[in-house]
């Protein structure tokens, strides 16, 4: 029997709070969905940000979080697609604009990336 784990949402782009039970051995946001409560999501396969939160209080078990590099997992990020409570646990939603700059800003501060060739002003 799977141990359950309280966690507390903080939502901040629609300024709630969520608090539920979930188990350790179900992804937290597919469990959060079955209990009626929506948080931000996307690729559902731990590849993008838009999960993304910043656990305050806690662990998760991430093994498959490919969307964080280990330095940010390491700064307390995690994508809640792909995490598995370990703890009780406090996290706030983050804006994925800054969990992106945080995992590749520093490969683009230097100016603008071109994909290709430059394109012709003609």
């Amino acid at each position: 029997m799977p141990n359950r784990h309280t966690i507390r949402i903080h939502d901040r782009q629609r300024q709630t709070v969520h608090t539920a039970q979930v188990p350790d051995d179900q992804y937290i946001l597919h469990n959060l969905e079955e209990q009626g409560i929506e948080l931000p999501f996307s690729c559902r396969n731990g590849a993008c940000t838009t999960c993304a939160v910043r656990i305050n209080r806690g662990q998760v078990a991430q093994p498959e979080a490919m969307g964080l590099s280990p330095e940010v997992r390491d700064r307390g990020y995690a994508l809640l697609c792909v995490s598995y409570a370990q703890s009780d646990l406090e996290v706030e939603t983050q804006d994925e604009d800054e969990v992106y700059e945080l995992q590749f800003g520093r490969h683009f501060a230097r100016g603008r990336v071109w994909f290709g060739l430059p394109l012709d002003d003609d």
